[in-house]
C-alpha cells in the first residue's frame, strides 16, 4: 500500500469543500489511469494538487512525461474533474 500521497489543498476550501473532494477523485482517476498504463513512478513525484478558482495546479517532484500531464488533463476535463482543460504543471522548489 502506497502511503506517501500529494498534499491536496484549494482555494476557499474552508467556505466550499466540495473543491477538496473533487482533487481527491481527479487523484483518484490519474492514479488509475497511471495504473492501467503501468506507469510504476507516477506516485513518487507527484508532490501537491492544488485547485485555484478552477484552475488545476500540479506540483511535482521530477518532471513529468507527456503521458502524465495527460492524466490530468483527461482527469480534469472529465465529469469528475472541473469539464475544463484548465490544468498547470510545475516543478517543486520547497
Amino acid at each position: 500500500m502506497y502511503l506517501d500521497h500529494p498534499k491536496i489543498s484549494a482555494t476557499n476550501s474552508n467556505t466550499e469543500p466540495d473543491r477538496i473532494e473533487r482533487l481527491n477523485r481527479v487523484y483518484g482517476y490519474a492514479v488509475a489511469l497511471a495504473d492501467v498504463a503501468g506507469n510504476n513512478e507516477f506516485l513518487g513525484k507527484l508532490a501537491h494538487l492544488h485547485d485555484h478558482k478552477g484552475q488545476l495546479i500540479v506540483q511535482w517532484f521530477a518532471a513529468p512525461n507527456e503521458q502524465e500531464k495527460g492524466f490530468f488533463a483527461q482527469a480534469w476535463k472529465s465529469k469528475v474533474g472541473d469539464e475544463t482543460t484548465n490544468v498547470e504543471h510545475e516543478l517543486h522548489t520547497g
